[in-house]
């Protein structure tokens, strides 16, 4: 089932997320359901914050990406309780985008290699290191979990430049391309 994408200005996106514990009801049919909306959406990644559920839990699918990251190739992830256990000190600076910001693009920096741990959908333990744009996506999505979106990363100056995008987002007039709920809607 397709799920709404909660967009800048809900209050869910601003919410430090709760862990998923392993009785969670229908865990996997959320996964499924989160998998399904973010390729509708055309995204790489959805973190349960952007369908109005703060849980520690999120969905990547880097593939597409392969041409251009190779380290994306068969990346596809789902993530419950996901914890940083290092982040390189070494960073670069790429310009990203998000479903609960459509229209939004800026350049954030990010580490180039995460160590993480995380349990999958059969709630097996993974401890994995991750570099490049993949890490980027891991982190991009972790973020979510804490409350945050990639537009806080920028420069006050980007954010005032942006200023006219995220109102219109707010106020439900940004156009995108799949389904979404704006504050309010």
């Amino acid at each position: 089932m397709i799920l709404p994408v909660y967009l800048y200005g809900q209050p869910v996106l601003r919410k430090e997320a709760e862990e998923v514990t392993k009785d969670y009801p229908e865990l996997k049919q959320l996964i499924a359901n989160m998998f399904e909306t973010m390729y509708k959406a055309d995204g790489v990644g959805l973190a349960a914050p952007q369908v109005g559920l703060s849980l520690r839990l999120l969905v990547i699918d880097g593939d597409v990406l392969k041409d251009d990251f190779p380290e994306c190739a068969g990346f596809k992830r789902a993530m419950i309780n996901p914890v940083f256990l290092e982040k390189s000190a070494d960073t670069d600076s790429m310009e990203e985008g998000c479903l609960s910001l459509p229209g939004v693009h800026e350049k954030v920096s990010r580490s180039k290699s995460i160590r993480i741990q995380y349990f999958d959908a059969d709630w097996q333990a993974h401890e994995e290191t991750i570099s490049g744009f993949a890490a980027r996506i891991v982190q991009h999505e972790c973020e979510h979990l804490t409350g945050h979106v990639f537009i806080d990363n920028v420069s006050a100056i980007r954010r005032q430049l942006n200023k006219s995008k995220l109102n219109s987002i707010i106020k439900g007039t940004a156009r995108c391309s799949y389904r979404a709920k704006a504050v309010g809607k």
